[in-house]
C-alpha cells in the first residue's frame, strides 16, 4: 500500500473528496446493457472496443471543455463507441449523476459511471450500466471490502469495472471476484503514465475475464500495442475530447487489433 503522504496531492485530494462524500438515496435497481456484449458486437463490426469518455475536465488536463456532455456522448457513438464512460465526480473532475442520466438517457451503449466509490451507500448516486471500483483507493481509505462493494453493485443489477495498476492489484481484483478488470496505465501516486504497464498486467489476466486498457492512449499506434499486449478493450477520454470527436473515435476504433484472448500467456 502507498501511504499518503506518497501520494500526488491531487490525488489526495480526490480521496479525501471520496472519504466524505455522502449519498442520501433510495437503493438502486439497475438494468445494465452488456459490456462484454457491447465489445464483441463492435469487434464483429470490425472495430476495436473503445470505451470513450465524456470528461469536463480532470486534475491532469487545462480547463473545463464547454462541449454539451450529451452532444458530447452522440458524437462518440456515432465515431463507433462500443461504449461510454461519464464522469459523475464533482469536485475534481466537473461531473455529475444528473450529467450520466441525461447521456444514459441519449445512447444505446453501455455507460460506465466514471467516480471514487469507496462506500457502498455511494452506488446509489445514479443508475448505470457499470460501474468502477479502484483497488488502490479501496486499499487506501481503508473503507468498504472490495468483495462486499462488488457483490452489493450486483445485487444493484450494475456490472462492475475493478481498476487495477499492478499484479497484485490484479489477483486482489481476482480473489474478490472481478469479471471485469481495467488496467491503468496511470500511477495514482505520481500521475506519471506508462504504457508498459498494460504490457507488464494485461498478460495475467485469465481468458475469461474481460480486460480493459486504460489512461494515455492517444493514437492508433497506441491502441495497436494496448490490443497486442492482450486487451479486450480500451478506456480513452482526453484524446477524444480534446479532437473532433466523432472523427478521433472513429481513427481509434478502426485501428489495427488482433484478437486480444490470443495474446494473453498463463
Amino acid at each position: 500500500m502507498v501511504a499518503d503522504d506518497e501520494i500526488d496531492p491531487a490525488v489526495r485530494s480526490i480521496l479525501d473528496a471520496a472519504r466524505e462524500r455522502t449519498v442520501e438515496a433510495d437503493r438502486i435497481a439497475a438494468d445494465a446493457r452488456s459490456l462484454p456484449d457491447a465489445f464483441a458486437a463492435a469487434r464483429a463490426d470490425g472495430r476495436v472496443p473503445v470505451i470513450a469518455e465524456v470528461k469536463p475536465t480532470s486534475p491532469t488536463t487545462d480547463g473545463v471543455r464547454e462541449t454539451d456532455p450529451v452532444a458530447a456522448a452522440e458524437a462518440m457513438v456515432a465515431g463507433g463507441a462500443a461504449a461510454l464512460s461519464v464522469l459523475t465526480e464533482p469536485e475534481h473532475f466537473g461531473g455529475s449523476p444528473e450529467t450520466l442520466d441525461r447521456v444514459r438517457a441519449a445512447v444505446d451503449v453501455p455507460v460506465l459511471r466514471k467516480d471514487f466509490v469507496v462506500r457502498e451507500a455511494q452506488l446509489d448516486a445514479v443508475a448505470a450500466d457499470v460501474v468502477l471500483l479502484i483497488v488502490r483507493f479501496l486499499d487506501e481509505t481503508g473503507t468498504d471490502d472490495l468483495a462486499d462493494l462488488i457483490d452489493a453493485a450486483r445485487e444493484r443489477g450494475f456490472q462492475v469495472l475493478v481498476e487495477t495498476h499492478s499484479r497484485a492489484e490484479l489477483d486482489e481484483a481476482l480473489d474478490a471476484g472481478a469479471t471485469i478488470v481495467g488496467v491503468n496505465n496511470r500511477d495514482l501516486a505520481e500521475l506519471t503514465v506508462d504504457l508498459g504497464t498494460v504490457e507488464r498486467v494485461a498478460p495475467a489476466i485469465p481468458e475469461d475475464v474481460t480486460s480493459i486498457a486504460e489512461s494515455g492512449i492517444a493514437t492508433p499506434d497506441d491502441v495497436t500495442r494496448m490490443c497486442e499486449a492482450g486487451a479486450d478493450g480500451l478506456l480513452v477520454g482526453s484524446a477524444i475530447m480534446s479532437g473532433p470527436i466523432e472523427a478521433t473515435t472513429e481513427r481509434l476504433v478502426g485501428a489495427t487489433c488482433p484478437d486480444a484472448e490470443t495474446e494473453r500467456t498463463h
